[in-house]
């Protein structure tokens, strides 16, 4: 089993977007992240006893209105994601505020009797029982758990935990009072929260609530190897996958690792996909290869993202398989950073893929959508995707090509591996190394590696699947290793060395499944998209098609990459990465003649 090495993303594209995220975290209100756990616990906050003009109130909006019975769910998402910030970055000033929301947490508890720290009423537990509509209460609950847990398991507040272990309490006693619920309300993240504290704490309590959550009509279908997904609401099933593979690790039992291999063959192998990796349209999964007949303004729902992503890194941890990791990359720049704002940090809840585009970008007080939540983690998780050790057989690998500093303790040796652009930063201009060519590429890197003391080990490198050759050079040398499955693997003493690394990319097209003559155009792993409101066609072959438009400018480190103007064509346009695209209108499927 691979486990993600201590990792700081130090700069780049990637920084720049988890800088934008950390400032929100640090600039929402405690008050106003808390409103509805106050409101429900009956504390009254200062100068809200009376709301004369509530266009003017203090208060959070949209889904965590006082009024939508999904209110509080965003609270959830922000411990996570400040507990994972704290983790990599180890700042102070998010470890205060976490820690007194945790503390404001508590007090409600006990204002509520002990137990239920809810932002909902107990009662909309009891109503999924009745004919009454109820709008996910499980789903709202647990970002609450999965806060709170991550809280101590990230951020050590130990508080978070006794909270949580509370709450676990009142969950027995309404499991036993209402087991007909317990499959209700999107509940599909439960069971993971549950194996999770059961694997922190070993109490038995979390052993019976797992139990009580480990059937599901989506596990039937997927043993008996039927369409489990067409048409089904694609992130109220992703969750269910988490526990699962959660039990696999726990457990080591073949039936929880058959389900997530079984999901993941449905999802994505025999389903196909879209360009970005997005399998749904309007919440919903797209029978398999039908792509084009759901190519809308509704595609690619934020949330399924991100718990996609979270499925295949489950997946590449137990296998170490490279289709997990190309998976990963491709949703990072088509998902992570092509549905938030690179100005505002604000979500888009969808990914439109239709022709004559605009991406519809939430506000920072008044929405608070699901994929609000998703996204505020979604930016804190690149550092447990980048570098993994195999401490069994001696190996580390690097899965993804985001600068960074990761580190290893190998028996009392601390081993550093730091992940670089090629190239020389000199007083924030930016200069390629004097032995390069005038031709520039955003996937030339420099590893470096470290040792306190000289080391055996294997360095295992990905290949990426959509590299066209590959150089490595080892202190200046040719590299001699293996290249298997994907992987340059290098086994030798380590201490002090450099190495680089180029890939070779090019213009490639991926034709849908269900209209051939649709495809999206893709620089590595980077969908492209043309700046125009119709699909005008192109005629000839991409890679001759576009011709490579490079500005040099210091506001995206390190040049501007993966931007192209057509030529020869009866009207020319440009094409600039998906996440580069802010307010402009765009198209991503072009005919090809």
């Amino acid at each position: 089993m691979l486990k993600p090495m201590q990792t700081a993303v130090t700069r780049g594209i990637f920084r720049e977007r988890m800088d934008l995220n950390r400032s929100y975290l640090l600039e929402l209100d405690p008050q106003c992240l808390l409103q509805n756990f106050y409101l429900e616990a009956g504390i009254i906050m200062p100068g809200l006893q009376v709301v004369p003009e509530p266009e003017h109130a203090d208060l959070h909006w949209g889904w965590e209105s006082p009024t939508c019975q999904l209110r509080g769910h965003f609270l959830g998402h922000w411990m996570s994601a400040a507990a994972r910030v704290i983790a990599s970055e180890k700042n102070a000033v998010l470890q205060q505020k976490l820690d007194f929301i945790v503390s404001e947490l508590a007090r409600c508890q006990q204002r509520n009797g002990g137990e239920w720290v809810g932002s909902i009423p107990e009662k909309y537990f009891d109503w999924m029982c009745t004919p009454d509509y109820i709008w996910s209460p499980q789903y709202t609950l647990h970002k609450t758990v999965m806060g709170l847990t991550d809280a101590y398991r990230y951020a050590d507040n130990s508080q978070a935990l006794e909270i949580v272990s509370r709450l676990a309490d009142w969950y027995l006693k309404w499991t036993e009072r209402q087991p007909d619920g317990i499959y209700k309300g999107e509940q599909g993240g439960m069971l993971e929260e549950w194996a999770e504290l059961f694997a922190l704490t070993g109490d038995e309590k979390y052993r019976t609530l797992i139990a009580r959550y480990r059937d599901n009509y989506i596990y039937t279908k997927l043993m008996n190897e039927s369409d489990a997904l067409s048409d089904d609401h694609a992130n109220a099933s992703i969750p269910n996958i988490h526990g699962a593979a959660r039990m696999y690790e726990i457990t080591g039992d073949e039936h929880w690792k058959k389900l997530t291999e079984t999901f993941w063959k449905q999802a994505v192998t025999e389903r196909g996909m879209y360009a970005t990796t997005g399998q749904n349209a309007g919440e919903f999964w797209i029978p398999p290869r039908s792509q084009a007949r759901y190519l809308g303004a509704n595609d690619q729902e934020f949330c399924t993202v991100y718990n996609m992503v979270r499925t295949a890194d489950y997946l590449y941890r137990r296998t170490g398989d490279v289709q997990y990791a190309d998976y990963i990359e491709r949703a990072l720049y088509n998902g992570f950073l092509a549905q938030q704002n690179r100005q505002t940090g604000m979500p888009a809840y969808f990914l439109p893929l239709g022709m004559g585009s605009r991406k519809k970008w939430g506000s920072k007080r008044h929405d608070f959508w699901c994929c609000h939540g998703t996204m505020i983690q979604a930016q804190t998780l690149y550092p447990e995707l980048i570098a993994y050790a195999d401490p069994e057989h001696d190996e580390v690998r690097i899965a993804q090509y985001i600068p960074s500093v990761s580190t290893l303790d190998m028996g009392g040796n601390t081993l550093t591996i730091t992940l670089d652009p090629d190239m020389c930063d000199h007083n924030n201009q930016v200069f390629f190394e004097e032995h390069g060519s005038s031709e520039k590429s955003r996937w030339s890197f420099r590893v470096s590696v470290h040792c306190d003391k000289p080391q055996r080990f294997t360095l295992k490198l990905r290949v990426p699947v959509w590299a066209k050759g590959c150089t490595f050079l080892l202190d200046g040398s040719t590299v001699t290793g293996s290249s298997e499955n994907g992987y340059i693997s290098i086994t030798q003493e380590w201490m002090n060395e450099t190495l680089q690394i180029r890939f070779g990319s090019g213009i490639t097209a991926e034709r849908l499944p269900d209209q051939q003559e649709l495809a999206a155009i893709l620089e590595g792993p980077v969908v492209l998209a043309g700046l125009t409101d119709r699909d005008c066609g192109l005629q000839g072959e991409p890679a001759d098609v576009l011709m490579p438009r490079t500005e040099h400018t210091y506001s995206t480190y390190p040049w501007k990459q993966s931007c192209f103007v057509t030529r020869d064509q009866p009207e020319n346009f440009r094409f600039i990465p998906l996440y580069e695209v802010n307010d402009e209108t765009y198209t991503v499927y072009f005919s090809l003649r």
